[in-house]
């Protein structure tokens, strides 16, 4: 089926997850970012170059804001998103990310005028009723703050899924709204190692740090692929088996044990994310 590119890609964002969660205990967030992005810019430019025959010309565009608030957004989503993968267990963090189609739907309805129906509405209190659940039973004194920023880090993603949208209103084409996301997070995260400083990667560490951007792009690519040739609203559902990947990857690898409220909490907001997208239109693209 062809849907079930999506389980591909589901597979490799939760090994991205256990790989940024391994190199989190050496780099801050930032530096991982700028790893993560440095290899996938390499990546993606090569294959436009290659694709066009020429090395820069297909990258002209004349919508640079545009291009700034898009990288903007997902660059400090990022950086969030992988705080709290260094702080909390990784299921719990990637469930948080995940809550970007319930940010979705009520920021479209704000921002972009977008009217919805009741049962997206729903889906959303039942979203957030789930974050209780699942934080609840896990945040406690300091814990607070790695759990703020992952759920900050979903609505972040969902602004910039926002602004994929109003780029491809303006007629950019998928391949370079995601090289100039790329090339923004790389350089954010190259200016904020050189203010904050940076920590020399090691020989072992290259395998780790090539690993983090390795397993996006492959990610992004099984991702585009499933849209492009699967059943829309299938492929929006099957992304939730991220959460899935991630929780046997915790446990396996982590050792990580999750209180039965927690459980019942990610399931509750893969529910309310998979009826956001069912009942609302799905971004074609990784927003991260």
């Amino acid at each position: 089926m062809k849907s079930s590119w999506m389980l591909v890609a589901a597979a490799l964002f939760a090994l991205m997850g256990v790989l940024v969660k391994h190199a989190s205990s050496t780099f801050s967030p930032a530096e991982l970012v700028f790893y993560r992005s440095t290899f996938g810019l390499a990546s993606i430019w090569i294959v436009i170059a290659i694709h066009h025959r020429q090395l820069l010309a297909p990258l002209a565009t004349r919508h640079v804001r545009a291009h700034v608030w898009r990288g903007l957004s997902g660059f400090i989503a990022l950086v969030l998103f992988f705080y709290a993968i260094a702080r909390l267990p990784l299921a719990t963090a990637v469930t948080l990310n995940y809550t970007a189609p319930l940010f979705l739907a009520a920021l479209s309805a704000w921002w972009l005028r977008e009217r919805h129906g009741h049962g997206l509405v729903g889906a959303v209190l039942l979203g957030f009723v789930g974050i209780v659940l699942l934080l609840r039973p896990q945040v406690q004194g300091q814990d607070w703050l790695p759990a703020l920023a992952g759920m900050v880090s979903g609505m972040l993603a969902a602004v910039a899924y926002i602004n994929v949208k109003q780029l491809g209103k303006l007629g950019e084409p998928e391949w370079r709204v995601v090289f100039y996301f790329t090339l923004l997070a790389t350089l954010g995260g190259g200016a904020w190692m050189v203010v904050a400083g940076f920590h020399r990667p090691l020989a072992d560490d290259w395998l780790w740090l090539a690993g983090i951007g390795i397993t996006a792009t492959l990610a992004q690519l099984a991702l585009t692929r499933a849209y492009h040739r699967g059943r829309t609203l299938m492929v929006g559902s099957l992304a939730y088996t991220t959460v899935g990947f991630s929780a046997l990857y915790g446990v396996l690898l982590f050792g990580e044990t999750l209180p039965a409220q927690a459980w019942i909490g990610m399931a509750v907001v893969a529910a309310a994310g998979i009826w956001a997208v069912r009942a609302s239109t799905p971004a074609h693209s990784d927003p991260l």
